[in-house]
Formats: C-alpha cells, structure tokens, sequence
C-alpha cells in the first residue's frame, strides 16, 4: 500500500477486527473515516451473486460521472480485467481475502490517471457480507471530476495477510510534519547580518527609521 487513503482504511478495518477474520459491517462509522469517505465505497452481492454498489462516496461518484448505487463493479473495469475483478470481490466475500490493486482510469478523451484500490472484507454476522474499499487517486488534477473515468485497466495486483501487513506499516518510519505555529526554535536566532530564518525563509530586517 503506497497512498495515505489506503492504509488509513486499512488500518481502521484492521482496529476493528480485533484480531477476527474481519469486523462485522455493523462497526462501521461514516464519522471515523471522515477523511476516506468522499473516495470509500461498500459493496453488496445481488440476488445474481454478483457485487454491486451498496454506498459511493460523492467524489467517486464524482470521478466515474454517475451515481453508483446498484451498479455492478466488475462493469467499470476493461473486459479483459472483470473476470480478475469477479475473482478478487468473490475471495472477499467468501474467503475474507483482503486485496489491494493499482490501475489505470481512462477518460473518453484519453487522458490517463492512476489509482490504488483496496478490497476489505466485512462480516455480515449470519447475513451476507460486503465489502469495504477506497480508490485513491495517485495524484490531484484539475481535470478529475470534470471528465469522467469511463473505464479502468488493472496495472498490479496481490493478496495481503493482515497480521504481515499490520506489522509492515508499524515498522515504517514515521513523517516529520512542522507545526502550524513555528516554534521558537523554528523561528531561529538572528544572524549577525540582522537576518533571521523562519524554516526555508529568510527574514530581512528593514523598515524606515523615525525622523
């Protein structure tokens, strides 16, 4: 998992699941997820057996320019990759396989964007299970949104064991993120040129001297 919306699904899915195969479906809160949600998904079996859209955040809407709900998933991806995509909403639904999937969107005009896909497996507690995603858009374009993703091309993809995983993205070295407020060492002591440095600024002295 390489974008920030993946793993951070993944590992409320995981919290959840407290060590279980998956986390019932009834655990899950729109609100603990807040920042994933525009691009999360949840997927359900039809009486055909086949997964289809149960909820889609609006920016995925958004991106393949319809509303989702009741829409069969494996028909967003080229005819070649749906037989992989039954396969892998099949693993999840049965199995309780997670799998996580990069690929290419591609517009009516050509244009070409990359994605990371995960598949997470939800408990239905004696009911069907579904399926809880997110597809994380690799870059932001002023374009996404506007024109339509009309189809996606799968790049890579592989199955993941949680525990592995879980322990993978702990041993990860953590991001330095400055403060909104810089701190005094931040500010820096003044030069002997009467400069001083805010992080990547340099700060002049200056200014009119009273009359």
């Amino acid at each position: 998992m390489k974008h920030q919306g993946t793993v951070a699904l993944f590992q409320y899915w995981d919290r959840l699941r407290q060590g279980r195969p998956a986390p019932q479906r009834t655990q899950i809160e729109p609100a603990a997820i807040k920042a994933q949600l525009a691009d999360t998904f949840i997927l359900e079996q039809d009486l055909r057996g086949e997964a289809v859209f149960r909820l889609a955040g609006t920016r995925l809407c958004a991106t393949l320019g319809r509303e989702l709900k009741g829409f069969s998933f494996a028909s967003l991806w080229a005819a070649p990759d749906q037989g992989m995509i039954t396969s892998l909403t099949d693993a999840a639904l049965t199995s309780n396989s997670v799998s996580v999937l990069t690929y290419d969107g591609l517009t009516r005009h050509g244009r070409k964007l990359g994605f990371e896909l995960i598949l997470l497996p939800l408990d239905g507690k004696g009911q069907d299970g579904r399926i809880l995603g997110v597809a994380t858009p690799a870059e932001k374009t002023v374009w996404l949104g506007a024109e339509p993703i009309v189809e996606n091309r799968i790049n890579a993809m592989r199955f993941i064991d949680p525990e592995r995983e879980r322990h993978f993205l702990g041993s990860r070295p953590a991001l330095a993120v400055p403060p909104l407020v810089p701190s005094d060492s931040s500010l820096g002591a003044a030069a002997t040129d009467g400069t001083r440095r805010i992080r990547h600024l340099v700060v002049l002295e200056g200014g009119r001297e009273p009359e």
